[in-house]
This record gives C-alpha cells, structure tokens and sequence, in this order.
C-alpha cells in the first residue's frame, strides 16, 4: 500500500477537504469499547470507522462492546461521524496513511478508494466466513474481480405507502404484478387520488432526485445509472422521460410543491403526513416509520410497465473493507470483525436492521425471528427480489460523486421552468461526464 495518490487525491477534496488538519477531524468520535483501547498483553486493538446519526452511534457502540467483551483478545476503537464529515476525515486520513483497521465506504466513494488501492483482499481469510453465499453472491460483490469489500446491508427501490390513510381515504393500493400498478397507471391512480380524498394529501412529495427508483426507472427501461467502463449509462431520452413522469404528477397536481414540503429533499417529518405514498428506499422504512406510530406503513416494489426489461431487479450494497494497510499482525482480528458484522445475528440484535437486509440470506432468515413489524415488511420485499433475475450493477466512478447533487438541481429548475426536462436531462449528462473526464485527466 503505497498511499492515496496525488490524483486520487485530487477526485476527494475538490471541495477543499484536504486541508482540514488531521487532529480536527480524525480524533472526533472516537471512543474505546470493548477493552483496553491500547494494544497491548496479548490485545489486539482495531479501528472501526462508520457514520450515521447518533441513536446509530449508539447502537454500534454497544454492539461492539459486546464483541469485545465476547472476544477478550480484540478491542474495537470506534470513530464515528455524520455522513459528510465521515468521508472528510476518511480523505484527510488516506492522505496521512491512517485509515481505520475495518471501515464503511460511502457510495460515491467505493471506485475511488478501488483506484487508490486502499481495499486488503478479503477472499482467502479463514476468520471470514462465505460458505453461505453462492458463487453469483460473490461475484455481485467483488470490484473488477476482487472480492475486497463486501456489503453488509441491501437496499431495494420501493413505493412505501400509509396503509392507514389508504384505509381512511376508502382507496386501494394497487397490487404489484397488477395491469394497472405500470407506471401510468399509478400516475393516474396518484392523480385521482389527490383531487378526491378528504383529507387534502397528495399522492407522493416531489423527489424527482429519488436515485434508488430512479434508477429502477432506466433499468426498467434496459438502461444503466453507470456502465462497466465508468460512464453514464443512460440516455438524455431516459432521463427526460423520467423527469416528464413527475411533470405529469406535479401538473396534475398529484405531487406535493416545493413550498408545501419547503423545498428539494423534503424532511420526511414535515412531509410525510401530507402524503399517501414516497417512492424510496427499502430500509428507509425502518427509521420513519415510527416518527408516525399512529400511521401502519406497508412496501411495494415500483410500479412496472408490461414490457420493462428482464433483468431489471437490481441491490445497493452499503460497503465495508478492512484497510490495506493494517498491521498484518491485526488481519485476523480484522476478519473476525467482519464476519461479526455479516454473518452472524447477534450484532443485528442490538443495531436493528435501518441499514437494510442482510446480505447473508441464512442471516436473513434467521433476523425475522426478532425484527420488528417494519423490519419484516423490508425483509419482505427484498426476499421477493432475491427469487428475480438481476443484471449486474455497477458502482460510480471517479469524479461523479456529486451526481445526485447537479440531478437537485436541474430538477429544481425544470420546477422552475427555468429549463425544459429535455435540456435538463442534456445538460445533467454532460455535467456529470465533464466531472469524470476531469477526475480521469488528474
């Protein structure tokens, strides 16, 4: 391991990042659990790194006490952050050679962190146990063939909906499979909806920049979000025709407007009461369910057209690795980390299941033993897409970390009607490619 590169380094600190000093950001969090935080009398401490909010921190942090505890010869040393914070301090200790031991890995960032050979190859280690998953599980894990991180949750595109307002309001949801549950069919269904239902709600928030189903839209549609050479995989007729889709709802008055649910990327506490359905992630139903413990919320996959493409079903992986530059002397501890995270029930007991479905389908058959109500509906809907034939699915390149961002945006203006969602789409592409030919050429 000889590093983050000059270049590589470049990709992560457009935004300045690289400056922040290393004690300001790499010290922030951190907390011994689990023994001793200083190796020492046969101890072997590692560094994990994770982000989220701090009932996350929380969780985790018991959690990994426990393993401690359960491992006398292991002591975890947590560091923690919020999302973005996490990824400055990930970038500030790449440049000093100081990553964690076993770390999570943003998704603009796992290609990125690839390129700058920051991954220890994880096939191979007797610790980590893969006898459970099938050759095709581990091949949808690895990066260019290297199985060097590996997933330790999935996430699905969804149509979440408030079963009790449906029952309120005397609609019903349309099934999946259904004639009528295309994606036309569900406009007009969002639509009638909205202008008949006593209660003044709307079909569905404005979030044109949902990247989990718009992605489910352009597969469907026999496009990619990104090919296996690093580039945009969609076309600017895919993209308009998505954007045109929620002009339809937004024109039909059947979407929530920018002011009603103060502005792009809505809170889901002021939104959600004012809507019947999101079109969202599969795990997010863990976390905001309960902010409306009056309300029961139910899971459908996205609505699909008769002549969506084959293949189309598709997991987000969040990632983790162990650091290529660990102390050789500390892999096997490493490993064992892993595999507690992975493979076995214990720690989903005590952190829950908000990051999604595990992996692991034995793991995941066995959590339904103590999953709450909406942890069952997510382990539902991904068991159902685990029977469906998936194409492969590739991560973001170098340089397009930012996508979602500049798709807020054009979004917002086509909102607007500062733009047309034909040029927006048109300028969406050429923005994100002009940022990973940038990346390239650093």
């Amino acid at each position: 391991m000889s590093g983050v590169s000059r270049r590589g380094l470049l990709k992560l600190t457009a935004a300045g990042v690289a400056g922040t000093a290393l004690g300001g950001l790499g010290l922030t969090g951190c907390s011994g659990v689990g023994g001793s935080v200083a190796t020492g009398g046969g101890k072997t401490t590692l560094r994990y790194g994770f982000w989220g909010n701090s009932t996350r921190q929380q969780h985790y942090t018991k959690a990994l006490k426990d393993f401690g505890q359960s491992h006398s010869d292991i002591s975890v040393q947590t560091e923690f952050a919020e999302y973005d914070a996490f990824q400055e301090r990930m970038t500030t200790q790449m440049a000093a050679k100081s990553v964690p031991d076993v770390f999570w890995i943003a998704s603009p960032q796992v290609l990125t962190y690839a390129k700058n050979h920051l991954y220890h190859d994880l096939s191979g280690l007797d610790q980590l146990k893969l006898s459970d998953y099938s050759s095709e599980e581990l091949d949808s894990f690895k990066l260019d063939g290297k199985l060097n991180t590996i997933p330790f949750g999935i996430y699905v595109p969804v149509m979440r909906y408030n079963a009790s307002f449906a029952e309120q309001d005397g609609v019903t949801i349309p099934e999946d499979g259904d004639k009528g549950y295309s994606w036309d069919g569900f406009a007009e269904f969002l639509t009638d909806y909205s202008k008949h239902n006593k209660h003044g709600r709307k079909g569905l928030p404005y979030v044109p920049d949902a990247d989990l189903p718009f992605e489910g839209w352009l597969r469907q549609r026999g496009e990619q979000l990104w090919t296996a050479d690093g580039q945009p995989g969609f076309s600017a007729d895919g993209l308009a025709a998505w954007f045109d889709w929620w002009q339809k709802l937004r024109k039909s008055d059947a979407v929530l407007t920018r002011s009603e649910q103060e502005g792009m990327g809505p809170d889901w506490e002021i939104f959600g009461k004012k809507v019947l359905a999101n079109l969202d992630n599969s795990n997010h139903i863990v976390g905001e369910a309960p902010v409306f413990p009056e309300s029961t919320f139910k899971l459908r996959h996205l609505p699909a057209d008769a002549d969506a493409a084959d293949g189309y079903h598709y997991f987000y992986y969040p990632r983790m690795a162990l650091y290529a530059g660990t102390d050789k002397a500390k892999i096997e501890a490493a490993a064992t980390l892993i595999d507690y995270n992975v493979n076995q029930t214990t720690m989903l007991k005590t952190v829950g299941l908000d990051l999604g479905a595990p992996p692991n389908a034995r793991v995941a058959e066995e959590a339904k033993a103590f999953a709450n109500k909406d942890e069952q509906e997510m382990l539902r809907v991904v068991a159902e897409d685990r029977a469906q034939k998936r194409n492969p699915r590739y991560e973001s390149p170098a340089g397009a970390n930012n996508w979602r961002t500049i798709m807020t945006r054009i979004a917002e203006a086509i909102d607007l009607g500062n733009t047309t969602t034909t040029k927006g789409a048109r300028q969406m592409i050429s923005e994100i490619k002009t940022a990973i030919d940038r990346a390239s050429n650093q």
